[in-house]
């Protein structure tokens, strides 16, 4: 492989794309979506002390989420479009090596990514002046960011290359990625509650006259869900990578001012098994008083580091199926596939 013909490749792919109006269509409304959200997040933390920090997490979300929905679109037929459009072939008797026509591919998949990134950059640069943004949070969100946007790219051209006609490319690319963001939270639903054990709560029972009765105990039992249990369910979602990477920044009390600290939040507390409920009014020291969401968070342990590398597995071993797949002189190619 050589950086000049993978330069090429992926200057090829990318002019295919920029010719298309479409294509700036898009940018635009990307570009007015955030504005709109920018707008209304400065308006939904204007109470806080550092209103930068929510509307920063905001932004740095909306993008994944519109790389997740749209870069399938782009990067589900980068192989195999060219090879219903008879323009693979050409590319393949030139110098450039199948790994350069790969490697290159990627590139322009992730290229297309970053431009959407590139076209939020002034609302973050907005958000970052309204303050509370730690520089960590800044420099890992926007590390994590680019590593998602590698992996859904890879996703798609790995497809692309594995699966002979684009539409079920696109279409299997985002079955990949719905696994991954929606998937995984209806697995998580369904397995904790599905996973049920008895709890019992004790309150202070009542007399006649309404009053509480210090010398006796009231217990309901109830069947509760084990979220605890399946939590890891939720490691290879993008966004609660993406909100477990990021350091946490606290607010007054102890919780989180953004939106990576409230999904870290609800991730931590799923992996907490089910307490006794006590509530005793007459005595003065036991007001039902719970953790902190930063006792919670400090407490529990972090998964972004396994749910990054599921992702990588799975989209390292597409695309290398793809490269495997792509390489010439083919011994093997499904029935009907075009060669030039």
């Amino acid at each position: 492989m050589t950086l000049t013909h993978i330069g090429l490749v992926a200057k090829l792919e990318l002019t295919q794309r920029l010719r298309s109006v479409g294509w700036y269509i898009l940018l635009g409304a990307f570009a007015l979506i955030l504005l709109g959200i920018t707008a209304l997040s400065f308006a939904v933390y204007s109470f806080t002390e550092a209103a930068g920090a929510g509307v920063y997490s905001i932004v740095v979300n909306v993008v994944l989420l519109l790389v997740v929905l749209v870069s399938p679109t782009l990067s589900g037929n980068a192989i195999n479009g060219d090879r219903d459009a008879a323009t693979l072939a050409a590319v393949q008797v030139t110098a450039a090596s199948t790994g350069d026509i790969m490697v290159g591919k990627l590139v322009a998949a992730i290229a297309t990514g970053g431009v959407f990134l590139g076209v939020a950059l002034p609302f973050l640069a907005l958000s970052l002046l309204g303050g509370g943004v730690h520089p960590a949070t800044f420099a890992v969100s926007l590390l994590v960011l680019a590593a998602e946007i590698i992996v859904v790219a890879a996703v798609g051209v790995g497809l692309s290359g594995l699966i002979a006609r684009p539409l079920f490319s696109v279409a299997a690319t985002y079955l990949v990625v719905a696994a991954l963001t929606i998937g995984t939270l209806i697995a998580f639903g369904l397995g904790g509650t599905a996973l049920r054990t008895e709890e019992t709560s004790y309150n202070r029972a009542y007399d006649s006259m309404g009053n509480v009765d210090c010398e006796r105990w009231e217990t309901y039992t109830y069947e509760a869900p084990r979220f605890d249990r399946v939590w890891w369910l939720l490691a290879a979602n993008p966004f609660v990578v993406l909100a477990d990477a990021t350091p946490t920044t606290y607010g007054t009390g102890g919780w989180p001012a953004d939106m990576f600290g409230q999904i870290k939040f609800g991730v931590r507390s799923a992996q907490l098994p089910p307490q006794e409920y006590r509530w005793d009014p007459c005595d003065p020291a036991d007001q039902g008083q719970q953790q902190t969401a930063q006792q919670v968070i400090d407490s529990t342990v972090p998964s972004w580091f396994v749910g990054l590398g599921i992702q990588i597995v799975i989209a390292g071993g597409l695309f290398a199926g793809a490269w495997a797949r792509t390489r010439t002189p083919a011994r093997m190619l499904p029935p009907g596939t075009r060669i030039a």
